[in-house]
């Protein structure tokens, strides 16, 4: 399958002001593209890059005052099959857990593990560990929220979202995540492009957040939003939430004026 990715978003700001981007594909996918990923600017701001903590590709740009256009078009290579699945995946005790694991257990920024704890081991605390107990999580969350982009907050935590019982796709992620690590899974946060390639057309094309658990020695794609494999998916960031994979982290005043995201198969070569 080929894929055509990129996006179009347009800042006006007050003054110059400094952003952080991670707006690239995860370098876990470079071997796939098949045309330069560039995040480009209509205005000619100097870019630095350097890979942080997380394996993700990281841009730094101070935008001048005024309108500014970030821009990137590319063709990237996908298998084209569904997120695996993996019914005999076991959950790792606590102890045997790789170091590299164990900060996925914590709570984090929109993770506050210390509010769902007893309401996890109340749902999933007699549903067997391992994949059993993630999908009971998924299959949880997804029937817990309802979907409205005019639900979005930018503060809103995994509790919040689970009392409010509304949200966007970062919401499920967030409650879904916090759930595993209530039940010591570790899971961490994922956000990319996934269109809509084999299913029906939802509405605007947007960025995308799900999120992996670790179980049976390695990291497996989950996604409470859809609650079902889906294909296409093109990873951008991961981290221990949205803190840690946010697309754009502004300093400094800025009004966002465009936003348009693309990613739609493309014909065979």
């Amino acid at each position: 399958m080929r894929i055509r990715a990129g996006y179009e978003i347009t800042y006006e700001c007050p003054q110059p002001t400094p952003m952080l981007l991670l707006l690239n594909v995860h370098p876990s996918r470079h071997q796939d593209l098949e045309s330069f990923d560039l995040l480009r600017t209509d205005r000619g701001v100097a870019i630095g890059q350097y890979h942080d903590t997380f394996g993700n590709l990281c841009s730094r740009v101070v935008l001048p005052a005024g309108h500014t256009v970030l821009s990137s078009d590319f063709v990237i290579r996908d298998s084209g099959e569904p997120d695996p699945v993996t019914p005999d995946a076991i959950q790792h005790p606590v102890e045997n857990l790789p170091d590299d694991a164990i900060v996925f257990l914590l709570a984090s920024r929109y993770c506050e593990t210390e509010q769902l704890l007893a309401l996890a081991w109340r749902l999933f605390g007699d549903v067997p560990p391992g994949w059993a107990r993630a999908q009971a999580i998924v299959k949880y969350t997804h029937q817990r929220i309802t979907f409205g982009y005019e639900h979005a907050r930018p503060t809103k935590t995994a509790f919040e979202a689970h009392e409010e019982r509304q949200g966007v796709c970062r919401d499920y992620a967030h409650l879904a995540i916090t759930l595993c690590r209530c039940m010591n899974i570790p899971a961490r946060y994922c956000t990319g492009y996934m269109g809509d390639i084999g299913v029906p057309i939802e509405g605007e094309m947007d960025f995308s957040a799900w999120f992996e658990v670790y179980l049976g020695g390695a990291w497996h794609v989950l996604d409470a939003r859809h609650d079902r494999p889906r294909i296409g998916r093109v990873l951008m960031a991961r981290g221990r939430d949205a803190t840690d994979a946010a697309i754009v982290t502004s300093f400094g005043p800025n009004t966002l004026t465009g936003f348009k995201v693309i990613a739609e198969e493309l014909p065979r070569a």
